[in-house]
């Protein structure tokens, strides 16, 4: 059993459509994938219905949060697996991080516009489809006019956090995010914590605070965590009694990666699906 608990489908800022991403997936002998869009259980049907037989499906999301210390404020991101999709107090906040991205992103596109960048708000609109926006579809309309090559380059340039066009966020605190997912019987895991500005505040101090707020896990293996990091996260993980995961992150044509590139073990599937209440269960087979 080949797992991937973290990936993403053109519900949110992927590329592939869930028949698309269920064929990479096999094309790499993934038998188990998490769809763990942004902000969004919208994509949950149509992957269930792409779901070829044989394969585990494992429904989640992942949401924006942020974190304050020492007076600064660090975007953190929060994997939630096999939560109830209509509790209503995590639903309606997954509404409201859909319509910040949507007024963030296009945001974001005015800033650019009023500086001569060829690009419209209606460009990225059709570019996410429907799809809460994000710095991803801003970044393809940025290499539709011939501006950057790729994704990648343009979160390096135009898409910076310390640029001139850079809008934040209005994410949900990283605390209450924990405990809405733990209320909606789901199962909250820090998504790629050594990666970005979260990598800063990422010690046992702070590992403490989440566990005591309901953390149950930590992404240790992610293809932005080099060796050092995946040793300490490890140790933080067995210090804490957290389950380590391990994914691609696996965004399609907006990022180099593969999906099945960093994978988990059947002891921390199993681990998840005791930890949730059994709302949303697996769909396919479980782990032995």
């Amino acid at each position: 059993m080949t797992i991937d608990l973290h990936t993403h489908t053109a519900f949110s800022d992927g590329t592939d459509q869930p028949d698309e991403w269920m064929a990479a997936a096999w094309a790499q002998g993934v038998t188990t994938l998490a769809i763990t869009d942004h902000d969004t259980t919208d994509g949950w049907q149509a992957a269930v219905e792409a779901r070829p037989p044989g394969v585990t499906l494992v429904r989640g999301a992942e949401l924006s949060t942020h974190l304050v210390q020492g007076g600064r404020r660090y975007s953190v991101h929060l994997l939630a697996y096999l939560f109830d999709p209509v509790d209503r107090r995590l639903a309606a906040e997954l509404a409201r991080l859909r319509a910040d991205r949507l007024e963030r992103g296009l945001a974001m596109v005015d800033r650019m516009v009023a500086a001569g960048l060829p690009i419209s708000r209606q460009q990225v609109l059709d570019i996410a489809d429907g799809a809460p926006v994000g710095r991803p579809h801003i970044g393809r309309a940025l290499m539709a006019a011939g501006l950057v090559s790729s994704v990648t380059e343009a979160f390096a340039t135009y898409l910076s956090g310390r640029g001139p066009y850079y809008v934040a966020k209005a994410d949900t605190a990283l605390m209450t995010a924990i405990g809405m997912v733990r209320g909606a019987g789901g199962v909250p895991v820090l998504a790629h914590p050594r990666s970005r500005g979260a990598a800063a505040i990422t010690d046992a101090a702070m590992i403490r605070s989440c566990v005591d707020a309901g953390l149950v896990g930590i992404e240790v293996d992610h293809p932005d965590h080099g060796p050092d990091a995946r040793a300490d996260l490890r140790r933080l993980a067995d210090q804490f009694g957290l389950i380590r995961t391990g994914a691609s992150d696996y965004h399609g044509s907006n990022k180099a990666v593969r999906i099945g590139q960093d994978t988990s073990d059947e002891d921390a599937l199993r681990a998840i699906v005791s930890a949730s209440s059994g709302v949303t269960p697996l769909i396919g087979p479980e782990p032995r």
